[in-house]
């Protein structure tokens, strides 16, 4: 299933830029008339700049002051970070933003970018030059000039859902002069990378450029995993330097890859050994199951298949922008089209059974279950199937007038807008038997029907494989059930089998920076959504006709912060914002937690109008300073964030928007450049996230006698815990220094906390004759965790001419063994071990 990415197509994409080079393209810094620059080393293409306002204000018109002058807290990650660490897509990126974790996801995006900001998902809150990103995605940083993190309630910014934050990718897009480069690196693992961008200014007024990648990478000490992409981003501008311009961007990328899910969990709550707060961590070095046997399992451990695995993507994006100045005002108008096509079969190495610790100390021999060769005492993973194929729609169209004016002696810095967008969202699976998980999902799991998962029979099919030593190699077939001995073919779904969601939104939106004396700025901003959500469930065994779900949210945000200024440089601030996530906010394309369900059943129909967006207000106190003439930034904030209508299970066992959940945290960034030659980039959060009511969760009491099974409702393992897949400490200080002249050298130091995926207490429930229940008390909870991490990076680069600079990137130098993401149950995802790669980069 797997396809090998079709070479001469990349080479024929970076054809284009040929053999050329370009230094980092630089945002303008120029929000004061230029002078002269007495030090020509202010100006070294590896420094960090802070990025200019001009440049923020022309990349997304709702920034309506200066970051010194805003009342948030906002991140810039710039194109010379990206750079010198050596990232190669977004998530690469982000490490070194503190604050940003990442969740793994078992149904839309199971390996698809999902940062998680100040503890909320924030997968349905990225855009692109400011227009929404929707789509299960994993994003390149080939064609990205700079990534916009805005942190705390942001839907007056950017919309439903932001309830911890935005992130903003900007693009590289044409630029008043000439210049090219060509970067190829080459590294362990087979890591193999090329890149090129070259812009060429045509005439006074038009500009051409053009982005193009190709890479091609196993990853260290991760057995069988590859990653192979190319794409191609070309863009023109007409107007430049004019009042009236127009600029039309393509994007393109297409990536094959055998995906990764990483380690199993040791325990579930089930066989977990002991009492009390038990911690589960993933299977990794030396382990000792329920059976007394000790085995290894590397860090290169991979449970999943090479012949049945795959992932395979594509994103398209077209834009085309019109803007007229008017005076001090601008008129804007972007349209946008986005595509994005994915289909995968992703392993989960699944323990729902006791398979990977064991539920007994040895296999039974006897009975029924010794006919079947059950394996019971641990030392085996399920091999799971988690399947989908599908595409993402979306056209947008944004409406902006920004700029300034003055009503007598206060100052006005405004955007206001409008945004109509029409998104779609369609989706199958690969189909075997027709087994439903959880969600109604289909998708192939071979093992599925047979409890326990893992016995003979499914070992020799290579549905359940060693715990210590899997073959990715083994010739797995699928056959038409678990019990035939008839291969199948692995097909995908019948159209009318097909889940489609629909979404359209009609908003308005305001902001204005008001200078009220010129020590004193307040920021106020409104913005109003008409979202309108259409499910049309595919056919199942529970549904046997088509049907459409719709539900419209009517949602109103609002923000405001009031900024005092001591110096011209420096700032104090506080402010208040919210932000709203209707249900169905992500269209299916990533974890939803308030759905609008796929059954065709009277109580389905009836929660359509029950149900509730779920509200955020964030409340935000900090100061900021611009120094160096803006080349070096920094700024600390305290905020509290509060979540509520959070969708839980009430008492009665129904849907309920009783959840809350709260967020006290304080964030530290820096950003710039020291001294000449001297850059850094990094920071410090602490989070206090916690989980304040998580509703109810269900026990079932079983039957006895003639007396049928009863539920009862007790309160929620979740409640005071942790928020899942949020770290409370997380630190990153990425620096480049010129120790010589053209010789730097740097390095990036990353801690990321502990962090949880999810909980789960062992509460049971029984009944008398009589039908008089009893609830026991839980002897132990189970925390599925993985444990903090430090990791170090290191650079060093030589300018041997001005068109000509060698590079040496190490990632993980320590050869860390370390996990990058917390699932609810089943999984942790691994990082790769050290990776050293070079680049040789050719510019003009």
């Amino acid at each position: 299933m797997t396809l090998d990415v079709p070479r001469s197509g990349a080479f024929l994409a970076l054809s284009c830029v040929g053999a050329f080079g370009t230094a980092p393209a630089f945002a303008d810094t120029a929000a004061k008339p230029a002078v002269a620059d007495p030090d020509p080393q202010q100006s070294r293409s590896d420094d960090v700049v802070v990025t200019g306002e001009r440049a923020r204000r022309a990349a997304d018109p709702k920034d309506v002051a200066p970051l010194v002058d805003t009342p948030r807290s906002i991140v810039e990650l710039p194109a010379e970070v990206i750079q010198q660490t050596g990232s190669v897509s977004l998530q690469d990126a982000l490490r070194t933003v503190p604050g940003i974790t990442f969740g793994a996801a078992e149904g839309g995006n199971p390996i698809g970018d999902r940062p998680f900001i100040r503890g909320f998902d924030s997968q349905g809150s990225i855009y692109v030059d400011g227009v929404r990103d929707i789509g299960a995605q994993t994003r390149e940083v080939f064609a990205v000039d700079t990534v916009q993190i805005v942190r705390g309630s942001d839907s007056t910014l950017g919309g439903r859902g932001s309830a911890g934050g935005t992130l903003n990718i900007i693009s590289k897009l044409p630029v008043a002069k000439t210049f090219a480069s060509v970067s190829a690196s080459a590294g362990n693992a087979d890591f193999k990378r090329v890149s090129g961008d070259a812009n060429y200014r045509l005439s006074d007024i038009v500009a051409f450029r053009i982005q193009g990648l190709w890479h091609d990478q196993d990853f260290a000490d991760r057995d069988a995993i590859y990653a192979r992409r190319w794409g191609v981003a070309p863009s023109f501008t007409i107007g430049i330097g004019t009042p009236t311009r127009l600029t039309a961007s393509y994007y393109y990328l297409e990536s094959h890859e055998l995906p990764d899910s990483g380690i199993p969990y040791l325990y579930t709550i089930n066989n977990a050994p002991g009492t009390g707060d038990i911690y589960s961590r993933p299977a990794i070095g030396d382990v000792t199951l329920l059976n007394g046997q000790t085995g290894h399992v590397d860090r290169s451990t991979y449970y999943g298949l090479k012949n049945r695995d795959f992932r395979d993507a594509k994103t398209h994006q077209a834009m085309m922008r019109i803007e007229h100045d008017f005076g001090t005002l601008t008129l804007r108008n972007t349209a946008r089209y986005n595509r994005s096509t994915q289909s995968y079969i992703f392993l989960l190495p699944d323990d729902s059974t006791g398979n990977v610790y064991g539920t007994a100390a040895a296999n039974p021999t006897t009975g029924a279950a010794g006919a079947r060769g059950d394996q019971i005492s641990g030392g085996y993973v399920w091999r799971r199937g988690n399947t989908r194929y599908g595409y993402t729609d979306s056209i947008i169209d944004q409406t902006d007038l920004y700029g300034t004016f003055d009503t007598g002696s206060v100052q006005h810095s405004i955007a206001v807008g409008t945004e109509f967008a029409w998104e779609k969202a369609r989706r199958g699976t690969f189909v075997t038997r027709g087994f439903l998980n959880g969600n109604g999902v289909e998708i192939l799991s071979a093992g599925s029907t047979i409890t326990p998962r893992c016995n003979a029979a499914t070992i020799a099919r290579f549905y359940c494989t060693s715990l210590f030593n899997p073959n990715p190699s083994d010739p797995w077939v699928n056959y038409a059930s678990d019990t035939s001995t008839v291969a199948s073919p692995i097909v995908k779904s019948l159209p009318n089998e097909e889940t489609q969601q629909d979404g359209t939104t009609q908003a308005v939106y305001a902001f204005d920076s008001i200078t009220l004396l010129p020590q004193l700025i307040l920021n106020l901003g409104a913005r109003y959504d008409r979202f309108k959500s259409v499910l049309q469930p595919g056919l199942t065994y529970a549904n046997t006709a088509r049907f459409r779900l719709k539900r419209v949210d009517n949602l109103f945000n609002w923000q405001a912060g009031l900024v005092f200024k001591p110096t011209e440089e420096t700032s104090l601030y506080a402010s208040y914002a919210t932000s709203a996530t209707p249900p169905n906010s992500l269209l299916g394309e990533g974890q939803e937690q308030n759905s609008l369900g796929t059954v065709n059943s009277p109580a389905n129909l009836a929660l359509i109008d029950a149900l509730k967006p779920t509200k955020t207000k964030s409340y935000e106190a900090g100061a900021k300073a611009s120094l160096f003439g803006g080349r070096l930034g920094g700024q600390v904030a305290v905020f509290r964030t509060d979540i509520s209508n959070a969708r839980v299970t009430s008492d009665q066992n129904t849907a309920a928007f009783i959840g809350r959940s709260r967020i006290d945290g304080v964030e530290v960034s820096v950003s710039g450049t020291i001294l000449p030659g001297w850059s850094v980039f990094g920071g410090y959060t602490y989070l206090d996230p916690k989980i304040l009511d998580g509703g109810f969760a269900t026990l079932t009491a079983p039957a006895i006698g003639a007396r049928a099974a009863q539920t009862v409702l007790v309160p929620s393992v979740n409640t005071g815990k942790q928020l899942p897949q949020t770290a409370k400490n997380s630190f990153t200080a990425t620096t480049n220094v010129e120790v010589l002249h053209g010789l730097q050298i740097g390095g990036t130091a990353i801690y990321t906390g502990r962090q949880f995926g999810g909980y789960a207490d062992n509460r049971s429930a029984t009944q008398t004759s009589a039908g008089v229940v009893t609830v026991t008390p839980a002897t132990k909870t189970l925390y599925r965790t993985i444990d903090d991490y430090w990791r170090f990076d290191l650079r060093a680069s030589y300018d041997v001419a001005s068109y000509l600079q060698l590079s040496v990137n190490a990632q993980n130098v320590t050869n860390k063994t370390y996990f990058t993401q917390a699932y609810s149950s089943h999984y942790a995802s691994i990082a790769p071990g050290r990776t050293v790669f070079g680049t040789v980069t050719l510019r003009y």
